[in-house]
């Protein structure tokens, strides 16, 4: 609820100051404006598809709940996955003070503590407690300033109380919150290299079906679930709904009508943050130089490999004004020189071909938690993708200095 109002907030300030800013302008009016419409048409139909792939997620999972079966089980964990491609390009519209950025941390939240939503294997290979599915009542998570919250029911607004409730580990909400739910762990405890809970390479995490049917907290886990998924919706209807086209006070509208250049001032900068810090160092240095399971982003269900190419499509996305194979307007590349240009997609193409890399292998051979690992040759290859993406975040101050803006 309070990221919500943030929302709201944020929408009224835009409003408050919209009459200061000049009109709507006429697309293609200039080389700004009609960037900025491309990126506008694409952050559109990017989250059509998010919304649907969110609703499609949440349809296989109540699916699951009214008859627990193999079958189910894995027709969510399909949809999870699905989900995860539209939302993973979505990515690059965050950190620019848009609607996502009021919900985000509740929808893609991470590195989560799943200790506090559901049992894990300690090292003693026990199973641990105290956590909200197998807990009632009034539940008081651990961590600075948290607060009691009653779980005897699990809702929306149940999980919304205890997402980052005493601190930004004990996440309880988003697609990992799935994900977890689905997979269960995939994690060592004994070392970094040794798979202490699964093994193998191409085995990700494998929760059994038991923990739906016969466990004694198996209708608290779907409720769970259900509850987890429906909010996953509520957030990306809100998000969805301020680009569409046709509100005239939608974030969408407003965005528009206010200066170009300064919009997308705030989008290049936020494009090469999330490039340079978020994917580049959070999501794969990190993982890499470990190196450990637990730090790769999608850890339970080893779909790693594929977050790290959506999110890098939605990068290019947007430098190239297309999306899913449509073009989309104007793009930043219009105004930059030929040699700059050309720096920029050399350096696009040596990514894409390790990402390429990184993507087969992971579906043939090895998933990324093994492809980390220090004595497998892609654990070289990884690092310089690394390398190379924080360039590519760099860049962006080129390609707006190109654009004529100023980062």
């Amino acid at each position: 609820m309070i990221k919500l109002l943030s929302l709201a907030l944020s929408f009224a300030i835009i409003v408050m100051f919209s009459a200061c800013l000049k009109n709507e302008v006429t697309p293609h009016e200039t080389q700004s404006d009609s960037v900025l419409l491309s990126y506008v048409k694409i952050a559109n139909e990017n989250y059509k598809d998010v919304l649907i792939d969110a609703k499609a997620l949440q349809d296989a999972v109540n699916r699951f709940a009214l008859n627990p079966s193999k079958t189910t089980l894995t027709q969510a964990k399909k949809a999870w996955l699905q989900a995860r491609e539209s939302y993973g390009t979505s990515e690059i519209f965050r950190l620019a003070n848009g609607p996502i950025d009021a919900v985000e941390e509740g929808l893609n939240a991470w590195p989560l503590d799943e200790n506090i939503i559901d049992y894990t294997i300690d090292a003693k290979g026990q199973k641990t407690s105290g956590n909200i599915i197998d807990s009632t009542g009034m539940f008081h998570p651990s961590g600075e300033e948290s607060f009691a919250v009653d779980i005897t029911n699990i809702s929306q607004e149940t999980l919304s109380a205890l997402h980052e409730n005493g601190g930004t580990a004990n996440i309880t909400t988003g697609y990992h919150a799935v994900e977890f739910l689905l997979w269960g762990q995939d994690q060592d405890y004994s070392n970094f290299l040794k798979d202490f809970i699964t093994n193998g390479a191409m085995q990700a995490g494998n929760r059994p079906l038991s923990d739906f049917t016969t466990d004694a907290n198996a209708k608290r886990r779907l409720a769970y679930l259900q509850a987890v998924s429906a909010k996953i919706v509520t957030d990306l209807s809100l998000v969805s709904s301020s680009w569409i086209d046709g509100d005239a006070r939608n974030y969408r509208a407003l965005l528009l009508a206010g200066d170009a250049k300064e919009a997308l001032k705030t989008i290049y900068a936020a494009m090469g943050v999330f490039i340079k810090s978020e994917l580049a160092n959070e999501r794969i240095a990190v993982a890499v130089l470990t190196p450990s399971e637990e730090d790769e982003h999608s850890c339970f269900s080893d779909n790693t490999h594929r977050d790290i190419a959506t999110n890098y499509q939605g990068f290019k996305n947007v430098i190239m004004a297309t999306y899913k194979g449509a073009y989309y307007g104007t793009s930043p590349l219009d105004a930059m020189s030929i040699d700059a240009k050309a720096k920029l997609l050399h350096l696009m193409l040596k990514i894409e071909n390790k990402i390429a890399s990184i993507d087969t292998i992971a579906k043939t051979s090895r998933h990324f938690d093994y492809q980390i690992r220090p004595n497998d040759p892609q654990s070289r290859v990884i690092l310089k993708l690394k390398n190379e993406l924080r360039k590519l975040g760099d860049m962006m101050v080129i390609i707006a200095k190109q654009n004529g803006i100023r980062i």
